[in-house]
């Protein structure tokens, strides 16, 4: 089991910044998951606009405390393994890492914002709240690259849903939120793949030098000659213990969305990916996922033996996402299977970054950044406000919104607003 005080030290590199708080200035909250919050931030040095998550040390502790059984739900690993993936990725339809910070009391990273926001809220803006024929095709066709792309990194992604797909400036999706994918074998990708594809793994010498800002926060209870002995340990081994077999058996995921293989616990891949997607597309089509019970225990029932109804003459899209939500994952349509379907006939999987225009252009990211906001925040303790979010320690592993009454949160009251569950989530 990897100790989150002293699992690692590397050779320092300063490719990727190391943030503090000084340099930066909070504008917003712009919503939760299960362990972060996500702030709208302006990082003074370079006056860009980007998206910080902070993670609190206790909340982690008090986590990890009761997950020291759970290999798979260790809260340093998970943690650390988002890091890893955000340092490791180099696709256009993954988050880029932009920065770090450690203090005291939090952790955390920083990517692009994202102005679009995500599916979801981009989905309850439209006609009847559903999605038309071409969009769904274009955000569904670039969910497959995005998902092909981790697989052939070894990354099982565990939490596909409307809410961890980001809308970039461009128009295109931006996938985020990896604190609850895990590492098996990679996948072997198409031989028919050309060359320029996004499939190069960055050298581990690169991991390991983006890596170092992030990882200062792991060993902050070892000495500085404790640090030196130990430089030399490789990061591989963070995805060698996630890597227990070729199949994981953690109970992970948001209900809607998980996979019957992982409600029955009998193991998992890379299939409980594309039967999310299956969801996602059923949600884009009919406004609502396919099982949705009453209760959790009705959901995953549904799950596991009722079939979607897809209501409507028969369409390739609906094929597409019948055969997506095949309950038995041997059987479920594969990647190749999925890019040569009817419903993507006509699609260059090779230029549709290139060339295929974005059905939705998000408005610019400072439009959203008022002089209000920014009077709102003069003096907030942004370290003390993800503190008591997390105060009573969520203990879900879904990923999902949790209610907080925040009542003492808001620091400077009317200005400065707690994101709240109608809110999107950023991670």
């Amino acid at each position: 089991m990897i100790d989150g005080q002293k699992q690692l030290n590397l050779s320092p590199h300063h490719s990727i910044p190391t943030f503090d708080l000084d340099r930066l200035e909070i504008v917003a909250a712009l919503g939760r998951g299960a362990k972060g919050v996500v702030f709208l931030t302006r990082d003074n040095v370079k006056d860009e606009i980007i998206a910080l998550k902070l993670i609190s040390r206790d909340s982690i502790e008090k986590k990890n405390a009761k997950a020291v059984n759970n290999s798979d739900g260790n809260e340093y690993r998970r943690v650390f393994f988002e890091q890893e993936v955000l340092a490791m990725v180099n696709h256009p339809l993954l988050p880029r890492l932009r920065g770090v910070l450690a203090t005291d009391k939090v952790v955390g990273y920083a990517i692009d914002y994202c102005p679009g926001h995500d599916l979801h809220s981009l989905r309850k803006k439209q006609t009847e709240k559903m999605f038309s024929d071409d969009m769904i095709r274009f955000y569904a066709a670039e969910l497959v690259l995005a998902l092909e792309y981790l697989h052939n990194l070894g990354i099982v992604y565990r939490d596909l849903k409307p809410e961890n797909v980001m809308i970039q400036e461009n128009g295109h999706i931006m996938l985020v939120d990896f604190d609850l994918s895990t590492k098996l074998s990679p996948r072997s990708p198409d031989k028919s793949m050309p060359p320029n594809s996004f499939h190069q793994t960055p050298p581990d010498s690169v991991k390991k030098n983006r890596l170092f800002p992030f990882v200062r926060w792991c060993n902050s209870g070892i000495s500085p000659d404790d640090a030196a002995s130990q430089a030399s340990v490789n990061t591989d081994c963070i995805c060698t213990e996630l890597d227990s077999a070729e199949k994981s058996n953690s109970f992970v995921g948001t209900e809607d969305y998980v996979a019957p293989e992982i409600v029955s616990g009998k193991g998992h891949d890379y299939a409980v990916d594309w039967w999310s997607l299956g969801i996602v597309l059923h949600e884009m089509l009919y406004g609502t996922t396919p099982f949705r019970g009453s209760n959790r225990k009705e959901t995953f029932s549904r799950i596991l033996t009722k079939p979607p109804e897809l209501v409507g003459e028969p369409t390739s899209l609906r094929h597409l996402i019948r055969s997506l939500l095949e309950k038995d994952p041997k059987q479920r349509i594969t990647l190749e299977g999925i890019k040569g379907h009817d419903y993507f006939k006509g699609i260059d999987w090779d230029l549709i970054l290139r060339i295929q225009r974005p059905p939705y252009i998000p408005a610019h990211s400072e439009e959203e950044i008022t002089v209000a906001d920014k009077e709102g925040i003069k003096g907030f303790d942004v370290e003390l406000f993800v503190q008591e979010i997390f105060a009573n320690g969520d203990d879900s592993d879904g990923g999902g919104k949790n209610k907080h009454d925040g009542k003492h949160l808001n620091q400077n009251k009317g200005q400065f607003h707690r994101p709240e569950d109608n809110q999107f989530s950023v991670f």
